[in-house]
C-alpha cells in the first residue's frame, strides 16, 4: 500500500492551479510535489520527480496536454494521468481514452468530483499492490470500462442500457428521484436544493447530478452568490 501519492499539477492558469492545490491539500494521502504552467515545465517535472499522478489540463499556449499524454505513453512513463479540462468535444474524450487516462474531469472543477476521482485512484493502486498473481475477477475489477467495448459504444449507449450499467454509488431508485426533480423544473438548481427535494445530503445529490451531466441528461453552469462564492447549478440539457 502506498502511504503517500505524489502529484504534479499542470495547468497554465495560475488561479485555477491554486484552486486545484487547495483542493488537493484537503485530501489525505496526496502530496503536491510540483506545479507547471507550461507543457515544457510539466514534462521536466514528470521526468525528474516521477510522480504517481499528473493532473493535466489540455489547452496550453504551446500545445496540448494530449500531446504530452502521448509522449508519456510512448516513453513508457509510470505516471498516471487525470485530465482536468474545459474540452467537451467527443473526439477529445476518445483520444484521451485511447491514451489511457485514469479519469476525465470537466471544468469548472468541483471538490467532490476531484475527491471521488482521487479516492478511486488510491483504491486502484492499493488493489494493484495487493496482487501477487491475476485471476480474471482481478482483471475485471481493475478495468471498470470493460462493459463497453469501445469509447464509441460508451458515448452512444441508450438510456436503458445506461441504467443496466450504473456505476458504483449510483442506484436506479435515487437516480429516478433526481430525474423527477427536473421534470417540471425550469430554473437551474444547486446540489443542496436537489438534496432537499430527494431527502439526501448535498454530497449525495451532487454525485447523481454529476452522473447525469456525464450522460448529457443535465448540463451544469456556475453562478456567483452575493459573497462571490461560485456555485454549480444544474438544469436539463438543451
Amino acid at each position: 500500500m502506498i502511504e503517500t501519492i505524489h502529484v504534479v499539477i499542470a495547468e497554465d492558469d495560475p488561479k485555477i492551479a491554486e484552486i486545484q492545490q487547495r483542493f488537493l491539500d484537503r485530501i489525505p494521502g496526496f502530496e503536491l510535489v510540483g506545479i507547471a504552467h507550461s507543457l515544457e515545465t510539466a514534462r521536466d517535472l514528470v521526468e525528474v520527480l516521477q510522480p504517481e499522478l499528473l493532473l493535466l489540463d489540455i489547452q496550453f499556449p504551446t500545445g496540448t496536454g494530449l500531446e504530452l499524454l502521448r509522449e508519456l505513453r510512448i516513453g513508457n512513463s509510470a505516471t498516471d494521468v487525470i485530465l482536468i479540462t474545459a474540452a467537451r468535444e467527443v473526439d477529445t474524450l476518445k483520444e484521451a481514452l485511447r491514451g489511457g487516462v485514469f479519469d476525465y474531469i470537466l471544468k469548472p472543477l468541483v471538490f467532490e468530483r476531484l475527491q471521488e476521482a482521487l479516492q478511486q485512484y488510491r483504491d486502484h493502486l492499493d488493489r494493484l499492490h495487493a496482487l501477487d498473481s491475476l485471476a480474471q475477477a482481478d482483471v475485471d475489477s481493475m478495468l471498470p470500462r470493460r462493459t463497453a467495448t469501445t469509447a464509441d459504444n460508451t458515448l452512444n449507449t441508450t438510456q436503458s442500457t445506461q441504467e443496466e450499467r450504473l456505476p458504483k454509488g449510483i442506484d436506479a431508485l435515487t437516480l429516478e428521484k433526481v430525474r423527477a426533480v427536473f421534470a417540471d423544473q425550469e430554473q437551474p438548481l444547486s446540489a443542496e436544493e436537489v438534496g432537499i427535494s430527494i431527502g439526501a445530503s448535498r454530497t449525495t445529490a451532487r454525485r447523481y447530478l454529476e452522473y447525469l451531466v456525464s450522460t448529457r441528461e443535465l448540463e451544469a453552469g456556475v453562478s456567483y452568490g452575493s459573497v462571490g462564492r461560485p456555485e454549480r447549478r444544474y438544469q436539463p440539457a438543451s
